[in-house]
């Protein structure tokens, strides 16, 4: 009874703790990383508008004079409903078990700070340190997916320094390093009846006194963190003071994650049951390495007038690195495990516009398409139910003093309804009829979010 699928599907989903279900963008991608930027819906890479150029395009920072910081955060309220259409256990039966609940937390906050210095009339150094993905998501013990997830938690980190230098009046270019931290913890239901009942058909013996005992499910838990390092440019071309075209470029980051996999029989039955589960699936060591995609946009701004500014953005995500997943366990009898999510690249499309109602007043708005990578229903894991997605953004810059002001954006993000027909799968073992696992979720989503930013500069 080796648990060859059993870790693939805890490892897959601890592997891919970095694909959270309710990202902002697509993928696993947080989305926001700026309230500014929030308010024309992404749009803005090319407008420089405070230091959070940084994250769109750092050669922005030979436009900001002097010393500036912005400190600002999105409060995230997710609204998501799953329907069950019958999943099954890996001998067909139903899986019994609900809808899932409330999965999505009621508000999910996430922060950041960016600073800019600058050193002389070329030179620009800054800081940014923001959340690039993120996910919180708790189904229950008792839904019907259990067998593929019952809750998911992701925190990362990213430590951003970056220079900018300004070639000429027309041209800048900026770059900029990133170490980026991970950690991810999630936990499933073990289907320990089929587990036995697999087992006994294999003809190990007593198992089929085992499957008969058993009333209860097991659960898996991973907890694992590590990090990554990748770098990004950006680079910046002014025809005049009114209109400038940006080209921006993110690298893939790998992130070698290593952690600790848990199993707890503790409620599947009795003290048989629980010393047999226990005796193969010991606690030990597990590790991975994901990574995290490469992106590259072009961006537009232009003045139409003192009042009216529009803007544009067009971002490509190489999402297909998300391919094949290697997950190597410490324990010995454990083979490595081989993920397969075949996701594919996408685009991005943001349309913005500013507009000056006073000299303390600035009012921004901006509608985005957003493409999901996810290619078909049946690698759709309930720890990502992506789809396309839809945005409308509202914003405003208010000036408190001369060297102060806050930013408000407003955000509704429609995500196109998903099926779900996802099946936990095993590859190159005979040791994968011993799990017992395999369940086929199958069932529908409908999401849509609501976000709320809110930023303070200052310029010193």
């Amino acid at each position: 009874m080796k648990l060859k699928l059993l870790s693939l599907s805890v490892m897959a989903i601890g592997a891919c703790g970095v694909l959270p279900t309710q990202a902002l963008a697509s993928g696993y991608n947080f989305g926001s990383q700026s309230v500014s930027a929030q308010g024309t819906a992404h749009a803005n890479g090319a407008e420089a508008a405070d230091p959070s150029t940084i994250y769109y395009n750092p050669a922005g920072m030979t436009l900001l004079d002097g010393d500036q910081i912005t400190v600002g955060g999105t409060l995230v309220a997710p609204h998501s409903s799953y329907t069950d259409n019958g999943s099954k256990t890996a001998f067909g039966a139903s899986t019994g078990g609900g809808n899932g609940g409330t999965f999505a937390p009621t508000a999910v906050a996430a922060p950041n700070l960016y600073m800019t210095h600058q050193l002389n009339d070329r030179i620009h150094l800054g800081l940014g340190i923001f959340v690039p993905y993120g996910a919180q998501l708790d189904y229950g013990n008792s839904w019907a997916g259990r067998y593929s997830i019952e809750s998911i938690k992701l925190q990362t980190l990213n430590f951003n320094p970056s220079i900018s230098y300004k070639l000429d009046d027309h041209q800048s270019f900026g770059f900029g390093v990133s170490a980026q931290y991970m950690k991810a913890n999630l936990q499933k239901a073990v289907d320990v009846k089929d587990e036995f009942t697999a087992a006994a058909l294999l003809g190990q013996a007593g198992a089929a006194a085992l499957a008969a005992a058993t009333t209860g499910d097991g659960t898996a838990s991973l907890n694992a963190s590590g990090w990554g390092y990748g770098y990004n440019f950006g680079y910046l071309f002014q025809v005049d003071d009114h209109t400038r075209f940006g080209f921006a470029y993110r690298s893939k980051i790998k992130t070698n994650l290593s952690g600790t996999a848990t199993w707890d029989y503790s409620q599947a039955g009795g003290a048989a049951v629980q010393a047999a589960a226990n005796s193969v699936h010991a606690t030990s060591g597990a590790s991975t390495t994901v990574d995290t995609p490469q992106s590259a946009s072009v961006n537009f701004y232009h003045d139409l007038n003192d009042k009216v500014a529009v803007m544009a953005d067009i971002t490509w995500t190489g999402h297909s690195a998300m391919n094949d997943i290697d997950i190597k366990f410490a324990q010995a009898n454990e083979g490595d495990m081989v993920i397969n999510e075949k996701w594919k690249n996408s685009w991005l499309f943001a349309l913005g516009a500013n507009y000056k109602y006073s000299d303390q007043l600035m009012l921004r708005t901006g509608i985005a398409y957003d493409q999901s990578p996810v290619s078909s229903e049946t690698v759709t894991s309930p720890a990502l139910p992506d789809g396309d997605r839809y945005w409308l953004s509202l914003g405003a810059n208010y000036k408190l003093t001369k060297q102060s002001s806050i930013d408000f954006a407003y955000s509704f993000v429609y995500v196109k309804p998903v099926n779900v027909n996802y099946v936990d799968v095993c590859s190159g073992s005979l040791n994968c009829a011993y799990t017992g696992n395999g369940e086929t979720t199958t069932g529908s989503y409908k999401t849509y979010l609501q976000l709320i930013g809110l930023a303070y500069n200052y310029r010193f």
